[in-house]
């Protein structure tokens, strides 16, 4: 057990960090596909939508396009990955293809994700630092009971990870310095342009955030000021009581 003085608040990543986004999607995507008798694995087609996620961020990163929130960015990735498939989204109706969009919202915790956050908000500020809009957020937060003390993110501050706005916006917001506020991820590149704009790091690994085939993140790539395997572990490391 360690003792942090300087930590005020920590920022989550939430998809693959707090939440098991795969599995949800395709538990969604399943029953989906079956009433529209379409033989596609739920699972790559969970994968085929979450592919379409960076390159559609990266529209509005490069100033190509306006800011909208990561709600309309999947509905539209959504109907790339059906057209990928041969699927004719004329034949579905909207109001289902939203309620599929909600899978979004619907996302299960990790098993240890609710308890380690419970600890970690006695001892410090805890708030999602999510490329998900506000409602998104907080749908989730209510169905999976994350304990946030607030919603921050990308829809708050006009921007996607991991543009350095989006980090240093959010520090700014909280009324801290970037060496009080430690940003967790459980992907390397988020915690490297975190700590380039000066905020403390924390790696946990979720080594099956892609399912079995999963090659990236499998392992720090730097030397992050906290490795954890999972939300409880890094609770103790920050010396929060169980």
């Amino acid at each position: 057990m360690a003792d942090h003085p300087e930590i005020k608040a920590l920022v989550f990543d939430v998809f693959g960090t707090v939440v098991d986004w795969r599995n949800g999607v395709a538990r969604d995507v399943g029953p989906f596909l079956s009433r529209h008798a379409l033989a596609i694995d739920p699972f790559e087609f969970a994968d085929a939508w979450r592919r379409e996620y960076t390159p559609a961020m990266e529209e509005i990163r490069s100033g190509r396009r306006p800011f909208v929130r990561l709600d309309v960015l999947h509905k539209e990735n959504l109907a790339k990955a059906m057209a990928a498939y041969g699927i004719d989204l004329s034949s579905i109706p909207d109001d289902e293809l939203d309620e599929l969009n909600h899978a979004w919202h619907r996302l299960d915790p990790w098993p240890d994700s609710v308890e380690g956050l419970l600890r970690l908000k006695r001892r410090f500020m805890i708030a999602p630092l999510s490329n998900g809009n506000i409602r998104l957020m907080v749908d989730m937060a209510k169905r999976a009971a994350l304990p946030w003390d607030a919603i921050l993110g990308a829809e708050v501050v006009r921007a996607y990870k991991p543009s350095p706005q989006v980090y240093t916006d959010t520090v700014e917001i909280l009324g801290l310095k970037p060496a009080e506020v430690c940003m967790v991820a459980a992907h390397n590149g988020d915690l490297a342009a975190a700590r380039q704009c000066g905020l403390k790091t924390a790696f946990v690994i979720r080594p099956t955030e892609h399912g079995p085939a999963q090659q990236s993140d499998l392992h720090p790539t730097q030397a992050w000021d906290f490795v954890a395997s999972d939300m409880n572990d890094l609770a103790t490391k920050l010396g929060c009581p169980t």
